[in-house]
Formats: C-alpha cells, sequence, structure tokens
C-alpha cells in the first residue's frame, strides 16, 4: 500500500512556472510506476505524465510535451512535475497516482491517488 500527498500547486500568471511535488509513503515505492492527472472542471480526469519505475522513458501528453517534465528521486520517496510555459487551459486539479508494474496513460489502471492540488494560471 502507498499513500501520496501533492504539494506545490498555486495561482500563476501565463508563461510563469510551478514545480509540484508528491510524497510517498511505503518501503516499496521505488517499484511503483508513478504518474500526474489533472482535471478541469466539468473534464475528465486525464493523463499529464508518467515516469516508470526506474526513471527512464517517461511519458508526456501531447499538451504538455516541451513545457513539463516529470521526473522522481527513490531515495526520498518523491515524485515532480516541473511545469514551465504555463497556460490558461493547465488550468486543473493535478492529482499523483501510482500503479505496480509499467506506466500507463488509463487513469482506470491506478489504484493508488492523492488528494489533489489545485493550479490555477491566469491573468
Amino acid at each position: 500500500q502507498v499513500q501520496l500527498v501533492e504539494s506545490g500547486g498555486g495561482l500563476v500568471q501565463p508563461g510563469g512556472s510551478l514545480r509540484l511535488s508528491c510524497a510517498a509513503s511505503g518501503r516499496t515505492f521505488s517499484y511503483y510506476a508513478m504518474a500526474w492527472f489533472r482535471q478541469a472542471p466539468g473534464k475528465e480526469r486525464e493523463i499529464v505524465a508518467a515516469v516508470s519505475w526506474s526513471g527512464s522513458n517517461p511519458y508526456y501528453a501531447d499538451s504538455v510535451k516541451g513545457r513539463f517534465n516529470i521526473s522522481r528521486d527513490n531515495a526520498k520517496n518523491m515524485v515532480f512535475l516541473q511545469m514551465n510555459d504555463l497556460k490558461p487551459e493547465d488550468t486543473a486539479i493535478y492529482y499523483c497516482a501510482a500503479r505496480g508494474g509499467p506506466t500507463s496513460s488509463s487513469r482506470y489502471l491506478y489504484p493508488h491517488w492523492g488528494q489533489g492540488t489545485q493550479v490555477t494560471v491566469s491573468s
């Protein structure tokens, strides 16, 4: 079992940056694939980025490629999402998620979720 707690959200102007953090409990964190999802009002939850247990071959949604970077620190049980050049359409609640096995872009394959952190991009 793993518990996830996100932090780092807030209000930022278009073009700005934010770094989200996800702290995980549990001794087997390094065995989990990790992902960030987001959900805007009235929309379905969608994948933003995902990373394997080793940190290799990250996956990014087309909408964030070149602007966002996912990374993890297995020694500290942390996963991060660096978000640059933020746009108003990035406004959403951002969730950290974990699953045993390979990365996936499907939210249905992630059994472990954090409570979410709000990101608002507005001038």
